[in-house]
């Protein structure tokens, strides 16, 4: 849950800062793409972590 929540968020503030920098239509899905991922990579080892100190 934590992962998917990280990577939308990651997704959007990609989307934004592509417009943001005018980018074509393919900019903005790399974008979207790219900050998505690593968001839900910084969102897995949080949900790791979290699972670790909690549980």
């Amino acid at each position: 849950m934590i992962v998917g929540i990280f990577a939308l968020i990651g997704a959007l503030l990609g989307i934004s800062t592509a417009r943001r920098r005018k980018g074509t239509a393919a900019d903005v899905a790399q974008y979207a793409i790219g900050f998505g991922v690593a968001f839900g990579v910084v969102g897995l080892v949080v949900a790791l972590i979290l699972r670790a100190v909690v549980g």
